[in-house]
This record gives structure tokens, C-alpha cells and sequence, in this order.
């Protein structure tokens, strides 16, 4: 642990387009809230808010005084245990504690009331240790109380009933004007912290008690540790409360996270959005990456997971570092809380060993990490001290005995003043004293002395060596970590994290908050529960300043000739009507056709077709034929937890069978735009292959930029939208949306 829209636009004129349809550019990135609340501007076009509801919860984790109701000292009752930890820690904090029961005159030699109202002060929180806590919530609201804690299980975690009755839980709350924390919540808020370590400190959040206890734990390693919300059901106070109170505690370095199921997606964004603001990481287990453990979590908390995915797309959007272990919490957390700014992003591998460091290399590198070659004149100076025979080009490979004299330290030295080196890894597979005594002395030092980051992967299994429990957990300047992996692990978070608070921009200071002019135009198409033809589709597409084909639907054999005149051979030929999603299979698709002749046998066959298949068309489409591009497919769906998403992958016939696609929450800008491609397999495709051209990349961006902002302006009102394919043409050519598919909500 570490102790302490198409055609040949130019940039300029592509962004002009894009403003002019409602899309606006990321402003500079901001420290803290933009209150815009005031003066109306605090909801997007959308009606959702743009800025975090920061909670002032002080008072909760530092009350000055507490009600303790269903207090109790009788042997063997478990509210006496709770009582009496409530007590030690009251006296710890410096609060006044009143316990309330209707039988009792004192408790533990304290004072007793029998009721709420016969409270003497109002206090700041009051622990619920009964077991229906829905008829206290009322009197507490009476006694303006400020906070409550609800520790009693069998609400949604149970089931439908529960989830009921948590439902006039949370409704209680929400009338009495006092927060609440639970309900199927426990003690781990009111914990013993170590207030004897100095240095940034983790916030823990977790909504499984047990589930913190490796982070909580990091204290006896000499990590500090400033709070810890265990928030249960969630009824009232949630996770994203969390987040942004403690995004703003002056001590604390990282927060680390347990979520089983997010309770309210764009406020998880908002929260986010206000840590990354203030710079202040958030590392996150997110249990239901499986159906088995999305069945778990649900059980547990009676909430949505939201599909996987999505939660990962959106955590990246925000910086949010997630990690699939609590080992790996505990280590990224604590790197992030404590470590600096990378002074460069090189990472460069010292060991005793050329198997290790050969193995460590291989490691980093699949991890991400870039491990730059060594300069001739570096490693010319590096075999001063090391055999002219052992490699030291990176991996570096000291050969041990340097490590067991003032060598080591040259070596140590002379890797972090590479101004390529950022980061120096060291791997002790195990203990081989002296020499290793000596090598984590010297690591140690040098340190102390250096604005690098100094990593030691202590690999014994035992751990109780002098040079690790005294030295090395001793330094509040060395990273130090137990396994390779999870050193790999948390220097990637600490360097990508870094690289992306660097460029951070808010987007939700850029999201539109006025509908725009697209949407008067495309009003009487969305009609509820309709899905809409091909044409219609289009006309939305159009609306929004999307390229389509030039086309026109026709309802006569005479009309298709005539149309096809004026489009220009060759032509492709559809059928068009509502709830009509699948032509090709149908056979209701024609392509390449270059006659009038044909074109009149295609109009009579898909007609016929259609009668046939009991299709009511509104008319066949003759289209203009684009070819020589790369199909995508643009599209927007309805997410349970996050709302409306935009989705970009390859698209065309094969796109159910390539799963190839990358999703994003709006609002996003034009960098979330560009790094969705880059997320692609197959985004080579783009870069052209076998001959052919690059793609219109420029242009494909606009077309995701255009279709978030329909996204934000229609998400409630459309259900799902599909532009299959989005022909993606040569650069410069622009891309032409061939097919749309829209369901209205």
C-alpha cells in the first residue's frame, strides 16, 4: 500500500452544423458546482437535472447529539450490543446520546426517555433499532430531526411485500423533511476510525456491510480512512449522496465503492460528474456482471443492476475506475488516495531476477502499461553497476548481488531520473536476506526523495518479514503491493485516471436546455405505441440534419418509373408501411435496379409480396443506390436505470451476429463520440483495409452527435431508434443513413 453532415466540411464548419442543430461543445473544465439552479437553468431539454444535489451530511457523521430509540442493556438482547458500541462511539465524537424506551428510566446508566417527544434537545440523528421504523419516521419529523438510521431488514430485498412497504417507507421520509440511511443497513457508519494516520484518506461507501471490511482494514497498514456509509436499501439516502458529500471533504483522497444496484442512474452520473469536477477519484466493485450475479444483487437490495454494459460505459464516461475484486478496491484505492500526479506515463521494471522481470514485463504490457527501451546512454550507465551480459533495457535486470551494496542505489537512482520513467516497479518474489533488507532500505529512500512513483511487489506469502512490515508499510512515499497483478492494476487506474482529469470537461455544462427547432418538425410523427415506416423514419432522420437518400415514395408501377427517372439510376426499391421492421427477410427489399422495366417488375412484386404477407403498405420507396462505404449502425434504446443510450457499432446484415458496438449516456461530446469507435474491434474497417479508402470518420461523429441530441430531445417519447446501416462513406464524402427503424414509446 502506498503510505502517504457530410460532404467536405471543414473542423470549423462541422461544429457550426452541429451547434445549429442544439449540440454544443464541452466548455473549460470546472472546479466544483455551476449553480444555474436559480435562474431556471439547471434542467436539460429533457427535464433531467444538470448538477448534483450535494447532501450537507455533517451532522450525520459528526452529530452533536443522538437519540438512540429501542435502546437496551438486557443481556443477550442484540439492540444491547448496539447500544452500547453506539455509546462508545457517541463519546468518541463528543455527542450527547439520549436513550428513548416506554419502559426504561435509564440504559447503561444513561438517562432514558420514553418517547420521542419527550426528547430534551433536538438532535441531529436518531438510530432506529425497532423493528417497523415507518411510525417513528413521523415523530421524528415532528421533533425536527435532522438524520435517521433504519438498521431493520424485510423490506425490498424480500420481495414484492417488501418492496411495498419500503415504498411507504421511503414515502414517510420523503414527507418529513429528514434524510434517512437504511433501511437493511448496519453499524459500519459508527466504526472506531484511526484518527492517530495522517495523509489524503478513503471514503467507503458500501451496501453490503461485510463487503468494506478489506478496505476498512487498510488502517492497520497505515492508510487512513475517513468514513464509511453502509447504505442498504436505500430508501432515501443513496450511494450518489455519497459520492458528492464526500467529493467535497477536504480529506479525502479517493472514494472506494461496493454497489450492488444503482438506485437512481442520472443522479449516480451527477455525482460522478461533481467528483471529477473536484478531481477526486472514485473506484467501484459493481456486482451483475453475470445474470447469477445480477440475480444475487437484486435479491440483496431489491433493485435494477441496469444492463452491464451500459454501467460500464458510463463509468468510464466519468472517470469512475472500476475493479472486479475487493483486493483490487483496497490496492487502486489506496494508490489513487495517496500517489501524485504522474510525471510521465513510462513505466520501467527493476528486478533481481531476469525470469521476473521477464514475466513482469509480459504482465504489464497485456495490462496496458507502455514499458519505453532504455536509451543507449542510460543503459551504458546502468552497466556500470550491472554485468555488461544482463539486459537492462527495460525490464532491467540487476542480477541481485548490485542490490546488496551502494550499487542498488545507483541503479534505483539512475532508472528515476529518466525523464521517460514515471513509474518504477520493483517485484520481490520473495525474501532473500540480506539483500532484500538492503533493497527495500534503498527503495525506500530513494523515495522519499523523488516525485516518481516507487512501486515494491512484495510476493512472500507470509508477510510478517521485518523488511515488509517495518520498512517497506512503514514509508509513506512506496506503493506497496502483495501481487503483481493488482500493482498493475491500480498504476493503470492511477495513470489512466490522471490522463482523464487532466482533459476532463463537464458535458452536462454543454447539454442543451431548450428544445430545438427539429423538434416542431418532426411533431406529429411520434405518435404513442407506433412504430414507424421506413419514410417516416427518414423524414425524422432529415429533420435533424441527418444525410438520407434521395428517394420518394410512390403507390403506382407509373409513379416508381417516373421516380426512378428523377432519382437516377441504379435504384433500390422497398416497401414502406408502419410496424414493418424486417423487409429483407420478407423479400421486400429490391437493389441494382437499372431499367424502367424493372423497376415496374419490382413495384408489382413487392406489392405483391406484401398483400401475400398481409402488409399494409403506405407505399413503395424508390431510393437513390449508395455503394462503397463501410455500414454502421447508429441507434438510440431505453436503458431501465440510465435512460436513453446511444449506440454506435457495424452494422448491415451482420450486426445481431458481430455484437460489435459501443454505447455511451448522453450528454456526451465529441471526444466520448470518437473513443466509441475507438472501443470497436472492427474499427480498422474505418481506417480502410484491402485497398480501400479511409472512411468519413468526421462525418460519422456528427451522425452520433445528431443522434444523441435526439436522444435527449425524444428518449421519453421514442422507444428505440436504428439507423442500419449508416453507409459510412470515403473521407470527405460524408455518410448517408440507407435505413431507420422507429419505435415510438
Amino acid at each position: 500500500m502506498l503510505g502517504s453532415t457530410h460532404g467536405t466540411l471543414t473542423t470549423d464548419s462541422r461544429r457550426a452544423r452541429v451547434i445549429a442543430c442544439g449540440e454544443q461543445r464541452s466548455g473549460p473544465a470546472v472546479h466544483g458546482r455551476t449553480d444555474d439552479l436559480e435562474n431556471g437553468a439547471g434542467l436539460d431539454v429533457s427535464g433531467r437535472p444538470l448538477h448534483a444535489d450535494v447532501p450537507d451530511l455533517t451532522r450525520f457523521f459528526r452529530p452533536e447529539s443522538v437519540a438512540v430509540i429501542g435502546a437496551s442493556d438486557t443481556d443477550g438482547r442484540p439492540n444491547t450490543g448496539i447500544t452500547r458500541q453506539l455509546l462508545t462511539w457517541a463519546e468518541r465524537v463528543g455527542a450527547r446520546v439520549h436513550p428513548v424506551h416506554p419502559r426504561r428510566t435509564s440504559v447503561f446508566g444513561v438517562p432514558c426517555v420514553g418517547s420521542v417527544a419527550a426528547l430534551p434537545e433536538q438532535v441531529d440523528l436518531a438510530v432506529l433499532l425497532v423493528a417497523d421504523p415507518l411510525p417513528v419516521i413521523e415523530e421524528l419529523a415532528e421533533a425536527k430531526t435532522k438524520f435517521a438510521v433504519a438498521f431493520a431488514s424485510g423490506f425490498a430485498e424480500t420481495g414484492e411485500a417488501g418492496a411495498a412497504a419500503q415504498e411507504r417507507l421511503a414515502e414517510a421520509v420523503q414527507r418529513s423533511g429528514l434524510r434517512l440511511l437504511g433501511p437493511n443497513t448496519n453499524l459500519n457508519a459508527f466504526e472506531r476510525f484511526r484518527d492517530d494516520l495522517t495523509g489524503p484518506a478513503i471514503a467507503l461507501i458500501t451496501q453490503s456491510g461485510h463487503q468494506g471490511r478489506p478496505v476498512f482494514a487498510l488502517q492497520e497498514l497505515g492508510i487512513r480512512l475517513s468514513h464509511w456509509a453502509p447504505t442498504g436499501n436505500e430508501a432515501d439516502l443513496e450511494t450518489a449522496d455519497f459520492i458528492s458529500y464526500f467529493a467535497e471533504q477536504a480529506e479525502v483522497g479517493a472514494i472506494a465503492c461496493y454497489v450492488e444496484g444503482l438506485k437512481d442512474g442520472r443522479a449516480f452520473l451527477l455525482a460522478a460528474d461533481h467528483a471529477a469536477r473536484r478531481r477526486v477519484p472514485v473506484v467501484a466493485v459493481k456486482v451483475g456482471r453475470t445474470e447469477a450475479g445480477a440475480r444475487t444483487a437484486a435479491s440483496h437490495t431489491g433493485k435494477l443492476t441496469g444492463a452491464d454494459d451500459v454501467v460500464d460505459a458510463a463509468m468510464r464516461q466519468y472517470g469512475v475506475i472500476r475493479v472486479e475484486g475487493l483486493d483490487e478496491l483496497q490496492d487502486t484505492a489506496a494508490l489513487l488516495a495517496r500517489a501524485g500526479t504522474p510525471r510521465a506515463d513510462g513505466v520501467a521494471v527493476c528486478s533481481i531476477s531476469g525470469g521476473t522481470g521477464a514475466h513482469v514485463a509480459d504482465l504489464a504490457a497485456a495490462a496496458g502499461l507502455r514499458l519505453p527501451r532504455l536509451s543507449a546512454t542510460k543503459q551504458a550507465e546502468l552497466h556500470q553497476w550491472i554485468p555488461e551480459y544482463l539486459n537492462v533495457a527495460n525490464p532491467v535486470d540487476s542480477g541481485g548481488h548490485p542490490v546488496g551494496d551502494h550499487r542498488g542505489r545507483k541503479i534505483i537512482d539512475a532508472l528515476l531520473s529518466d525523464p521517460a520513467v514515471g513509474v518504477l516497479i520493483c517485484p520481490i518474489t520473495g525474501p532473500f536476506p540480506p539483500l532484500s533488507d538492503r533493497l527495500v532500505q534503498d527503495l525506500t529512500a530513494a523515495a522519499e526523495e523523488t516525485d516518481k512513483l516507487v512501486c515494491v511487489v512484495w510476493g512472500s506469502p507470509v508477510g510478517t518479514e521485518p523488511a515488509y512490515r517495518e520498512v517497506l508499510l512503514g514509508s509513506s512515499r512506496v506503493a506497496t503491493f502483495r501481487t503483481v497483478g493488482n500493482c498493475l492494476t491500480a498504476v493503470r487506474a492511477w495513470l489512466d485516471y490522471h490522463r482523464f482529469a487532466r482533459d476532463y470537461h463537464s458535458p452536462f455544462d454543454a447539454a442543451p436546455r431548450t428544445p430545438s427547432p427539429s423538434v416542431r418538425k418532426i411533431e406529429a410523427l411520434l405518435r404513442p405505441g407506433r412504430q414507424l415506416s421506413e419514410h417516416a423514419a427518414k423524414q425524422l432522420l432529415r429533420a435533424y440534419g441527418i444525410r438520407v437518400p434521395r428517394e420518394q415514395l410512390v403507390t403506382s408501377a407509373a409513379a416508381a418509373v417516373r421516380a426512378a427517372a428523377q432519382v437516377g439510376y441504379p435504384v433500390v426499391m422497398k416497401a414502406s408501411a408502419p410496424q414493418l421492421a424486417h423487409k429483407t427477410e420478407l423479400g421486400l427489399v429490391k437493389i441494382g435496379l437499372t431499367s424502367a422495366s424493372q423497376v415496374r417488375d419490382a413495384y408489382r412484386e413487392l406489392t405483391d409480396i406484401a398483400r401475400y404477407e398481409g402488409v399494409s403498405l403506405d407505399g413503395v420507396l424508390v431510393c437513390q443506390m449508395v455503394e462503397q462505404g463501410v455500414e454502421m449502425v447508429v441507434g438510440v434504446t431505453h436503458d431501465d436505470l440510465f435512460g436513453p443510450t446511444v449506440t454506435v457499432g457495424l452494422g448491415g446484415v451482420l450486426v445481431e451476429v458481430l455484437h460489435d458496438a459501443a454505447v455511451r449516456v448522453p450528454p456526451f461530446g465529441e471526444e466520448q463520440a470518437r473513443a466509441m469507435l475507438a472501443e470497436l474491434r472492427g474499427r480498422a474497417l474505418l481506417d480502410g483495409v484491402r485497398g480501400r479508402p479511409p472512411a468519413d470518420r468526421d462525418a460519422l461523429v456528427e451522425v452520433i452527435l445528431r443522434v444523441q441530441r435526439m436522444a435527449l430531445e425524444l428518449g421519453d417519447r421514442v422507444a428505440e431508434l436504428d439507423i442500419n446501416p449508416l453507409m459510412v462513406l470515403p473521407n470527405g464524402h460524408g455518410a448517408v443513413a440507407l435505413d431507420a427503424l422507429v419505435v415510438c414509446r
